[in-house]
């Protein structure tokens, strides 16, 4: 039996720890990228838009070779979305 951690655990552990110190907050993060991201495409795009479509390549990346790293980011996003809603409440 493999005895590595769980895959909520691992994301967990790198959204609140050297990815959290190295990019702040995901709503902060987030907000830069939506910046940019609507100056390429010419709308808005917001925070919570970056988190589902960080979502979206990860899931496109897991259909075309499924890897754990996938699987572990997928978790992670859905924690930084989380982070970016309770954010704004």
């Amino acid at each position: 039996m493999d005895i590595r951690e769980s895959i909520l655990h691992e994301a967990h552990t790198l959204v609140h720890g050297d990815r959290g110190q190295n990019y702040g907050h995901p709503y902060e993060d987030f907000s830069r990228t939506s910046k940019i991201w609507s100056a390429i495409l010419g709308i808005e795009v917001t925070p919570e838009q970056v988190a589902l479509c960080m979502i979206g390549v990860k899931i496109s990346r897991e259909c075309h070779r499924p890897q754990r790293d996938n699987r572990v980011d997928i978790a992670g996003y859905a924690e930084t979305l989380d982070m970016v809603v309770n954010y704004r409440t």
